[in-house]
């Protein structure tokens, strides 16, 4: 597993695909968290957000990496498809937490804040729920389950869409609404675990499926 996390970060820091995820990032961050004060779990929320997007675009990234061929042979000499693909979703939970970490101090250099702990807590849950919702949703619109790419955008930019913006759709929607309407980071750690949860569950049920439409497909 350590070698083809190896493997998959090696090729896509070459083939600079991530480059794209990176400045969305960046740029969602900058034009939703410059000179914030008040409350943090606001700015976390935007930050999250922010994180949920980029994780998406990462993960189709990831998955298109690999030409079929390059693919098959990665299936061979591991054994496993499963596998294969367990490697992909780490490596891309990783270069999340990468982009967690700016998300949770980007907001504290250029706003005026006073964090504490319960405040940070609770923007790495908001980030992680996010970063999981959206590998969740890159997984099935990556070209192991579409042939066509303008079709896999266009299922994702519904998804995305959907998740942010649909009235109490958990668990990316129903935890902004909740940051957004308290200032109390300690009173909102359990939803947010909760919703941390609901994310944990459709990465899996993402993962599952993706591997059987990939293997039917195959």
């Amino acid at each position: 597993m350590i070698a083809l996390i190896r493997y998959s970060l090696a090729t896509v820091l070459h083939t600079q695909r991530y480059l794209a995820p990176l400045l969305l990032f960046t740029g969602l961050m900058g034009v939703l968290t410059v000179d914030g004060s008040g409350p943090l779990p606001p700015a976390y929320a935007s930050s999250a957000g922010a994180l949920f997007v980029a994780a998406t675009w990462l993960t189709t990234a990831l998955l298109g990496l690999d030409s079929p061929e390059q693919r098959a042979i990665l299936v061979v000499g591991t054994g496993r498809p499963a596998k294969v693909l367990v490697g992909s979703v780490a490596t891309a939970l990783i270069g999340c937490l990468a982009l967690m970490v700016f998300g949770l101090l980007f907001p504290l250099w250029v706003g005026s804040y006073d964090p504490g702990p319960a405040d940070l807590l609770l923007g790495a849950v908001a980030q992680l729920t996010c970063a999981c919702t959206g590998i969740a949703i890159g997984l099935p619109c990556s070209r192991l389950v579409f042939s066509r790419q303008g079709h896999a955008l266009l299922v994702a930019l519904v998804l995305v869409m959907a998740f942010l913006f649909a009235r109490g759709v958990p668990p990316v929607n129903r935890l902004f609404r909740l940051m957004a309407t308290s200032s109390d980071s300690a009173a909102l750690l359990a939803p947010a675990t909760g919703m941390l949860a609901v994310a944990f569950g459709l990465l899996l049920a993402s993962a599952c499926a993706t591997q059987y439409l990939s293997a039917r497909r195959g």
